[in-house]
């Protein structure tokens, strides 16, 4: 059901390294209205806030607690992803959750259940293929640019995240991994592409029991690592295609955002399916020349994924980015894991809708009726 318009109220559950990039966007759209900030450690919430003139913040309870929160972004660490996103829901909020959805199949699935017993929305990242490079692409290949789509070559590699992060022990742990962490931006796209996946296989390695943080006030601190940080899978989909994809965290030779889909009348490279923004290009036997496009972001950020849960509340517009697809991505994930480590091919079960494409302009509109509008 939908309401006449109003900004629409978002509460957010973690003040740590991405809550930067979330709150750069969420208190750029005018639909949007950053009421509050919460994290376990209050006064990190509070410097959070004050960074990004959100009036509000406090611990987990009163972001929870507040009553003019319609949506909850959960920014919490993995570990906590269901339980941030149960309680919120129990108290009629919506929800966004940063991936995972869950770090169980059981929780995950849980949350979808509960999300449709309520008529809530559960969405959950990866939204960078909302943004206008990915958005693009999936356009073009939709009009034929390249033919059939048959078959696609993704890879993500680079020496990990203990170079850059500043507490990166959670990423090395179990639920995450480059499979878990970066997988989600990739697999989310091929499933826009090919739709959803009949069975796979892969391989899966790790080079070092223990890592240490390169920067940040816990350098030179050492962690264990307790998943695989190399993982290479073969998925066959459902209606014929097929796709390579390697997500690593150990080679020194830095390859990132290659996604190239080829079909039955050329090829397309993606600008890089963990971004808004980049350089897609065409090529085509029947074209000397290759069509190089270049993809600005338009104001897209992490956080896109909110704006159009906001906007199907105030709308009734879809939402893209659904916690279902989460879930099946989810579960996508775990089969590739335990492939790996079967040395089998497993079948993926469930099913996976690729969502509608965004209207072009769409994110330099406003609701009909909102301040910007009718000043």
């Amino acid at each position: 059901m939908t309401k006449p318009f109003a900004r629409v109220g978002v509460g957010v559950i973690g003040a740590g390294f991405i809550s930067d990039q979330y709150l750069t966007s969420l208190t750029s759209y005018p639909d949007l209205e950053v009421i509050t900030v919460g994290d376990l450690f209050p006064d990190r919430a509070a410097a959070q806030a004050e960074k990004y003139g959100v009036p509000h913040s406090g611990d987990v309870d009163s972001v929870l607690a507040h009553p003019d929160v319609e949506i909850v972004v959960n920014l919490t660490v993995p570990a906590v992803h269901a339980e941030i996103a149960r309680r919120a829901l129990a108290l009629g909020k919506h929800v966004w959750n940063e991936k995972p959805l869950a770090t169980s199949l059981e929780d995950s699935a849980a949350l979808v259940a509960e999300a449709n017993e309520r008529g809530l929305i559960l969405g959950c990242a990866p939204d960078t293929f909302l943004g206008p490079g990915i958005q693009t692409a999936l356009r073009l290949l939709r009009e034929g640019a390249i033919g059939t789509p048959l078959t696609a070559h993704a890879v993500m590699q680079n020496p990990g995240p203990d170079r850059w992060h500043p507490d990166p022990a959670f990423i090395f742990q179990e639920g995450v991994g480059p499979l878990f962490d970066i997988g989600p931006y990739y697999l989310t796209t091929l499933i826009q592409i090919f739709g959803p996946i009949a069975d796979v296989s892969a391989l899966a390695s790790k080079t070092r029991e223990t890592r240490t943080v390169k920067v940040g006030p816990k350098t030179g601190e050492r962690f264990d690592v307790t998943v695989p940080t190399h993982t290479t899978a073969l998925l066959s989909f459902v209606g014929g295609g097929q796709a390579q994809a390697t997500f690593s965290y150990d080679t020194e030779k830095v390859r990132e955002g290659f996604l190239e889909i080829t079909g039955t009348e050329g090829t397309l490279i993606a600008s890089d399916p963990n971004h808004f923004d980049g350089t897609i290009t065409v090529l085509r036997e029947d074209t000397p020349e290759p069509r190089v496009i270049e993809v600005p972001a338009h104001g897209a950020g992490r956080g896109l994924g909110v704006l159009d849960i906001a906007r199907a509340l105030r709308t009734g517009s879809p939402v893209r980015a659904t916690g279902a697809t989460a879930d099946y991505v989810l579960r996508t994930m775990d089969v590739i894991a335990r492939a790996a480590e079967l040395r089998q091919v497993l079948p993926v079960e469930g099913d996976a809708v690729a969502a509608e494409l965004i209207p072009e302009g769409w994110l330099g509109e406003l609701i009909p009726g909102s301040p910007a509008t009718s000043a």
